[in-house]
């Protein structure tokens, strides 16, 4: 007897060869496909078997959803619940998991790149610097849905971390506006914008805070971008940071002595 499960999927930013090979097997498996067809690849379901079934959410409520993915299971057959990135960020998975839970339906998750990471690697550049920054957050500014009054993003910038910005694009005057409020971040911080990382179509664009709203603007973006702020974005120009300690030839660990 088939398990009653649904295995939730991290297609990964856009192109289809990022997903992992543990969520491109599920998706292999599947009698049926429920996918974020707003972001997801369609190029990810040209795999799929012959007499898959597949799903389009965009257009879908919570219970809409999960009402396909129950009568799926009910019949037993394999299912999988494809999100953008990584389900566990902005994915709104956990509201299907406990509709599932409540059904006795199991779920497991698989998780993807995130588009943080493929911004990242886009531009060459690392996140993390010693001596520059050695936290990233991943967060959101507010607009129609709220943040929590204690992540605003005034008080996030009063970190000066590497900051990647989800679901912001369209709101890049409030953006610059609070992230300058937070009183480490100056006009001259820089900051890159990457509009559909990992896509064939996609776009960087690059700027200060003083400058990138108005570059933004004028390369019409208005959804589907990550944003990157912090320091540790002047390496590629400035050269600015410290070697790591990882390899430097004085530093002994474990794995190596001293030369």
């Amino acid at each position: 007897m088939t398990e009653r499960q649904v295995v939730f999927v991290g297609a990964g930013p856009g192109d289809p060869d990022l997903i992992t090979v543990k969520g491109k097997m599920a998706l292999e498996r599947a009698d049926v496909v429920v996918y974020a067809g707003s972001l997801v690849n369609r190029e990810l379901l040209a795999d799929l078997k012959p007499d898959a079934q597949s799903h389009d959410s965009a257009s879908l409520t919570l219970d809409e959803a999960v009402t396909i993915m129950v009568a799926a299971v009910d019949q037993g057959k394999k299912i999988v619940r494809l999100h953008t990135g990584d389900p566990s960020l902005y994915g709104a998975i956990q509201e299907q998991i406990e509709a599932l839970a409540e059904r006795d339906i199991k779920t497991i998750v698989i998780p993807g790149v995130t588009a943080a990471f493929a911004a990242a690697a886009s531009l060459g550049q690392e996140l993390t610097l010693p001596g520059v920054s050695q936290t990233v957050i991943l967060t959101r500014v507010e607009g129609r849905t709220p943040v929590p009054e204690k992540e605003q993003l005034s008080k996030i910038a009063a970190l000066g971390a590497t900051t990647c910005l989800y679901l912001s694009v369209g709101m890049m005057e409030k953006v610059v506006s609070e992230l300058l409020a937070g009183g480490v971040f100056t006009p001259m911080t820089p900051v890159a914008v990457v509009s559909r990382a990992s896509w064939a179509d996609e776009l960087i664009v690059e700027g200060t805070l003083a400058d990138i709203a108005a570059r933004v603007e004028a390369a019409g973006l208005t959804r589907q971008a990550l944003i990157i702020v912090g320091e540790a974005l002047a390496a590629r120009v400035q050269g600015v940071g410290e070697k790591s300690k990882l390899y430097d030839a004085g530093f002994a660990h474990g794995f190596r002595n001293r030369r």
